[in-house]
């Protein structure tokens, strides 16, 4: 997943290291897109090696200000997209399956779904929606044959679980209906009191005290 965030964030512009791993928080969350660099630089290593990406030495900063954290004074390298780069954007874009349902593959997806066709979106979104069913009904029967042996906590803990799940069944299926009918999400302030971020879009989704 992280090979088609890099490409995505790259498409829209160039840039070195440390803008990435700050877009890559912004756009998916402080918490699931805790990238470091240890795990960033080789993957860009590895794109680049495969010719999906390349290089170009940005001009040092003017003054010390403008260098961030952990860089020097010296000229940054800067990663650009390829063609090569941008057709297999374009391929991952259009997969699904299993991966795509799971927590950090559809939080990345759902970031680039603007770019992703209405099919595709609709075979993920219903995806998730089987996923986090499942998810759902396990918990269920948790609570139906074991609440008596679970102690307060864990009984709170399985509860809210049950109801992050509910809730976010019912915001793919409007999302689902969405689509069906051709619509884009509703932007309006009070449309997600009772919806969650998607995964791996925000940073601490579904988060109570």
């Amino acid at each position: 997943m992280l090979e088609l965030a890099i490409l995505g964030l790259l498409q829209e512009s160039p840039m070195h290291g440390y803008e990435l791993r700050k877009e890559l928080t912004a756009k998916l969350g402080a918490i699931r897109a805790a990238i470091s660099y240890g795990s960033l630089y080789p993957s860009l290593r590895r794109l680049q090696a495969e010719g999906l990406i390349a290089e170009a030495t940005e001009a040092p900063p003017a003054s010390p200000e403008d260098v961030p954290v952990l860089t020097s004074r010296r000229g940054r390298v800067v990663y650009k997209i390829t063609a090569e780069g941008k057709e297999r954007f374009a391929e991952l874009l259009g997969q699904t399956g299993p991966e795509t349902y799971e927590d950090a593959g559809f939080g990345v997806h759902f970031a680039f779904f603007a770019r992703t066709d209405q099919a595709t979106r609709l075979r993920i979104l219903e995806g998730r929606r089987r996923k986090i069913e499942e998810r759902r009904e396990g918990l269920r029967d948790v609570l139906g044959r074991a609440a008596s042996r679970l102690d307060a906590y864990t009984l709170e803990l399985q509860r809210h679980g049950l109801e992050a799940c509910e809730r976010e069944v019912r915001w793919l299926e409007e999302l689902i209906a969405n689509e069906r009918s051709g619509r884009a999400p509703d932007a309006r302030e009070d449309h997600h009191n009772d919806s969650p971020t998607p995964p791996g879009a925000g940073a601490k989704e579904q988060e109570r005290p």
